[in-house]
């Protein structure tokens, strides 16, 4: 799988530089990481809603759908793949297994990455304000399939 985030990850840089033709990537960067990071909240709520129905189609969709745009976040702050699984398998070293940290772990480690850069108290006075606001589940107002198959799902 980090094969495929890597030629993922390329590939966004390449479009990033101008020297590749996706135009859903450009324009996500060109309506900036507020826009990228909604994107990025919005396809993890569609991975969520549709595992609570046991839609595994839907769900496997919606997280390549999620690391694309994970993908082109990481490319807006400079996050390099190998960055995270650096970070993955410290986790694994620490824990026996790359799952999350425990808050009282992370405070002791100063945040991040071993305790290098925490998170800022308060954001810069320049940052970008990011007024998110979810839309609710399309699932919701969908007909359903066939028993038990969850909401319809457009495609």
């Amino acid at each position: 799988m980090s094969d495929s985030i890597r030629r993922l990850h390329d590939a966004v840089v390449a479009t990033r530089r101008g020297n590749n033709t996706s135009a859903r990537t450009a324009r996500l960067f060109a309506k900036g990481r507020p826009f990228i990071a909604k994107k990025v909240a919005e396809e993890a709520v569609e991975v969520a809603l549709d595992g609570v129905v046991g839609n595994v189609a839907a769900t496997v969709c919606e997280s390549a759908d999620l690391l694309y745009n994970l993908v082109v976040l990481w490319v807006d702050l400079g996050i390099d793949p190998d960055d995270v699984w650096t970070e993955m398998a410290r986790r694994e070293d620490l824990l026996g297994m790359a799952e999350k940290m425990p808050k009282r772990a992370r405070k002791e480690a100063g945040g991040v990455a071993g305790g290098d850069a925490g998170p800022p108290s308060a954001p810069p006075t320049d940052a970008p304000v990011f007024d998110f606001h979810p839309i609710p589940h399309r699932a919701a107002s969908l007909p359903t399939g066939e028993a038990g198959s969850g909401p319809a799902r457009r495609r």
